[in-house]
């Protein structure tokens, strides 16, 4: 997953983290954000219905079960279709279009039946993403079971901008590292030391991918993500009552990033959820 994929996982954005209410506002405005994530995820194009990924070669690539031919050329696909096959972008029929990828951040997303398709770029590798309404993992969907949401995770770091952001490969479950800009690092306390995580951007917002000793065995065994609102007055505030599992604890095709070492944190992180399935 990159920060291309940041933009659709619309869940995620909801993490942004907001002033904290006092007393037991603090727990209704946690459950009232959860309520928000699941409905994300059981969206007819969430991650729980994300059903294939298919890497495209130049030339033609016919993918089973999926109607029409998918051409790659010039770094571009180019779907041709009948009009029996039923694909459709907004509404309209599509026999022959060169479909936009999220390289640019406004893909074409195809739709015949119950599936919805479109074009990834992932360092320079284009691959047909699906996603399946009627994937049994959303309709058996019951929630995420997470910890109690607890004031003690809502910690206000202390923000350490670097002078000019710094270029980061951040490595993928799928081999292919992506680019990354990382602005800075949030300095924290816990369990009387000092710690450090380092975000990338993701548009004005910090995009952290953290590890903790709550994995594997209580949470994802790959990590968690967060995503905090950008840097004031020196601070940042990390909810991680709000830590969520990354795309790949719902689906087998996602392109998830992976922590860079130095956001594996030697200590509990008790907040946020726990994982998820198998």
């Amino acid at each position: 997953m990159s920060a291309t994929d940041l933009l659709l996982a619309s869940a995620l954005l909801l993490a942004v983290v907001p002033p904290a209410p006092s007393g037991a506002g603090f727990e209704a405005e946690w459950r009232a954000w959860h309520e928000q994530r699941l409905a994300s995820l059981r969206k007819p194009q969430g991650w729980l219905a994300l059903s294939g990924l298919h890497w495209l070669k130049d030339g033609e690539n016919r993918i089973a079960g999926l109607p029409g031919v998918l051409t790659g050329a010039g770094g571009g696909v180019t779907l041709t279709a009948a009009a029996s096959d039923g694909w459709t972008l907004g509404g309209l029929p599509v026999t022959s279009r060169v479909l936009a990828s999220d390289r640019d951040h406004r893909p074409d997303r195809i739709t015949t039946g119950s599936r919805t398709a479109q074009v990834i770029d992932r360092g320079g590798q284009l691959a047909l993403r699906v996603w399946d309404a009627e994937r049994p993992a959303r309709r058996q969907f019951t929630g995420i079971d997470a910890f109690r949401p607890d004031p003690r995770w809502r910690v206000v770091a202390r923000w350490e901008a670097y002078p000019t952001p710094r270029e980061v490969q951040v490595p993928s479950v799928v081999g292919i590292p992506t680019r990354g800009q990382a602005p800075g690092r949030a300095w924290f306390s816990l369990d009387g030391a000092e710690h450090a995580l380092e975000p990338t951007l993701d548009g004005e917002a910090l995009f952290f991918v953290f590890k903790d000793r709550t994995a594997p065995r209580e949470t994802y065994g790959a990590g968690r993500f967060l995503v905090a609102a950008a840097p004031k007055d020196g601070q940042v505030v990390l909810d991680f009552n709000r830590a969520v599992n990354p795309p790949c604890a719902f689906s087998p095709y996602a392109t998830c990033p992976l922590p860079l070492p130095h956001n594996v944190l030697p200590v509990r992180i008790e907040a946020g959820e726990k994982t998820w399935g198998h």
